[in-house]
């Protein structure tokens, strides 16, 4: 194993949108307020997003071989749909390298946190559909259908 060498790339500006989608049981949703929910440990979305932007930040600590890059931008927004709370998490950077990674674990610990701060509540939160929705200033750029 070994880190990809970005030497000879040139920056550009890259971005990349990545989703989780929490679903949560029946018992939790009762307590969601305005696109809120408020338990002993505090505001739950608003926790999540301090969370998966610092996890973002920190992608290169967490997964083996990325380079570490200053993020320009990490924006993270929780929405309520129907019974699922869904991550939003949109990276930018201008850099040799992309920011996929950092997106995908943005959404993702921005995710876990949800479930961390509601497990007293119910552990019937199931966390699924973590994915890539789009990238773009690379090689090629990517938009899920």
């Amino acid at each position: 194993p070994t880190m990809v060498d970005v030497s000879d790339k040139r920056p550009t500006e890259r971005a990349a949108h990545a989703v989780a989608v929490v679903t949560l049981p029946d018992e939790v949703l009762q307590q969601v307020r305005d696109d809120e929910i408020d338990t002993k440990k505090g505001p739950v979305f608003a926790t999540a997003i301090i969370a998966g932007v610092m996890a973002a930040k920190k992608t290169h600590e967490l997964i083996p071989f990325c380079h570490p890059l200053g993020l320009e931008s990490c924006k993270i927004a929780i929405t309520m749909t129907g019974g699922d709370a869904v991550v939003d998490c949109r990276c930018k950077v201008t850099h040799k390298t992309g920011v996929e990674m950092e997106a995908l674990t943005g959404a993702s610990v921005a995710a876990l946190t949800i479930y961390d701060m509601l497990k007293a509540v119910s552990h019937d939160i199931v966390i699924r559909e973590t994915r890539l929705m789009s990238k773009s200033g690379g090689k090629q750029d990517f938009k899920h259908d």
